[in-house]
């Protein structure tokens, strides 16, 4: 709450941060440079190492410990559930139930709350349907990335002030493409690929590396999740010897170091939104790989051409895409008014923090 005597406000950021992934670390990073100053911050991260390399001036939560984070939130000002999609249950129950709490609690305690950045979504159970209409409507103020979650919020919680802009990410400042070096690979594990869909998109990348004469660099945007991704597949017999002799791993330890990879790309093909985004302020050329209609999304409003991973056509069919985008860097007005559009986020933000 408010520092006595200094009029300092407190507001206690929560999202998915301090787990390696440098989507969300990309997150955190535009929020706080939206954030003036003035404020103290509380932040939740697991690896507060991370955070303070991030936000050296913010004191940490321990974001696995939901009775820490409670307590935050009677110590804040506000709350901001900042970035991503918090209001899921993809990946657990669990987590959709954490989130939640933390609205109802900054609620009951007359704080204001903030959906900054957010998607809605998915929401595959009933149950979990049904809480999000019931907590929904208790939140101030809520800013989108993207269509369906605006609608859905409109139909939930048709009071709350909300709008739909990209993704935050897109406000990071665009970087310069030089190209003429790799193909650069951020894929992830996924459901959606069986060991003969994954031969198909390898059985490509392998004649792409070929025909263009280049190494490929497996970029492991998740740390715990991606960094793994090459060695599973080998060990599985389905990378093939030539493009295994091309390939290495980059393990990036922060935003930058993705930037200096994919600005010297002749092509990069993204699973993850993130790493679309990110690669896209660079100009590179690009080739997307959807295994979400949130990637589908940002591909068609950035003009990157794409495939969907449970509808891969044949591995020539691939490589035909991939050539043609080869070499082709992006427009750089499109990214500029993605970039203008996304900046909503930042007047939502100030709106909020004003009240």
């Amino acid at each position: 709450m408010t520092v006595a005597g200094t009029g300092t406000r407190t507001l206690l950021l929560c999202g998915y941060y301090g787990e390696n992934n440098l989507g969300d670390d990309a997150l955190l990073l535009v929020l706080l440079q939206q954030i003036p100053a003035g404020f103290s911050l509380l932040i939740t991260a697991n690896d507060q190492e991370a955070l303070r390399a991030l936000a050296p001036m913010a004191d940490g939560v321990a974001r696995r410990s939901l009775g820490s984070v409670l307590a935050a939130v009677g110590r804040a000002d506000a709350l901001i559930l900042g970035g991503g999609s918090l209001l899921q249950d993809s990946t657990s129950l669990r987590s959709l139930i954490y989130y939640l709490l933390l609205i109802v609690t900054a609620r009951i305690q007359r704080r204001p709350i903030l959906l900054w950045g957010q998607g809605l979504g998915p929401l595959n159970r009933p149950t979990s349907r049904w809480l999000v209409r019931q907590v929904l409507p208790l939140c101030t103020a809520a800013s989108w990335r993207d269509r369906s979650s605006l609608e859905r919020s409109r139909r939930w919680a048709p009071r709350l002030p909300a709008q739909m802009a990209p993704d935050p990410v897109w406000q990071m400042p665009p970087q310069s493409w030089s190209g003429g070096v790799s193909i650069v690979v951020c894929w992830r594990p996924t459901s959606l690929l069986d060991d003969s869909g994954w031969s198909v998109l390898l059985s490509a990348l392998d004649d792409l590396a070929e025909q263009l004469q280049a190494p490929v660099r497996w970029l492991a945007f998740h740390q715990h999740q991606d960094a793994v991704l090459f060695d599973a597949l080998k060990e599985r017999g389905l990378i093939p010897a030539s493009l295994a002799a091309r390939s290495s791993t980059i393990v990036p330890r922060s935003v930058e170091t993705v930037f200096a990879t994919v600005r010297k790309a002749r092509l990069v093909v993204p699973m993850r939104l993130h790493a679309l985004i990110l690669a896209r302020l660079t100009g590179c050329p690009m080739a997307a790989l959807s295994y979400d209609p949130k990637v589908e999304a940002a591909a068609e409003m950035a003009d990157v051409p794409w495939l969907k991973l449970d509808k891969l056509p044949t591995a020539a069919s691939i490589l035909s895409q991939w050539l043609a985008a080869a070499d082709a860097p992006a427009d750089p007005q499109t990214i500029e008014q993605i970039r203008t559009q996304a900046s909503a986020h930042g007047r939502m933000l100030e709106q909020f923090l004003q009240r």
